[in-house]
C-alpha cells in the first residue's frame, strides 16, 4: 500500500506554528520504520496495510497532540488485492527525477510563471 498524508492543522499562534504540528505528525512516520518521502505538500508512506492504517491516525493524532486547535487531513491511497502486486514509490516518481531533463534555473522544465 502506498499513501499520501497532508495534514493541514490549525493552531492560536502565528502562521509558522502550524509547521510544528506538521512536524510532529512527520515525526510519527519517521518513527515507524516505513518506507516514506517527505514532500512540499504532503509525506507519502509505502508499507503493509495493517502498519499503514494505525499510522496514519496517529500521525493525524499527533498534530492534536502538539496542540493544533484543529485539524484536516487529507489522504490518498493506492492499494492493490494482492500485496505482490504493490508497486515502490521509486516506480511512481524516478522518472519526474531526472534532472537532466529539467531546463537550467527552472526546476519545472519549460514552464514560466
Amino acid at each position: 500500500m502506498i499513501v499520501e498524508i497532508q495534514v493541514l492543522p490549525n493552531s492560536s499562534g502565528t502562521y509558522n506554528s502550524d509547521y510544528r504540528h506538521v512536524d510532529a505528525a512527520i515525526a510519527a512516520i519517521d518513527r515507524s520504520g516505513l518506507n516514506c518521502e517527505v514532500g512540499a505538500l504532503g509525506t507519502t508512506i509505502k508499507g503493509k496495510a495493517n502498519h499503514v492504517w494505525p499510522l496514519l491516525r496517529e500521525a493525524h493524532e499527533a498534530c492534536l497532540k502538539s496542540g493544533a486547535s484543529s485539524l484536516v487531513t487529507i489522504v490518498n491511497i493506492h492499494q492493490t488485492a494482492s500485496e505482490q502486486d504493490e508497486i515502490s514509490i521509486a516506480v511512481l516518481t524516478d522518472k519526474f527525477r531526472d534532472k537532466s531533463s529539467r531546463s537550467k534555473g527552472n526546476e519545472y522544465g519549460s514552464h514560466h510563471d
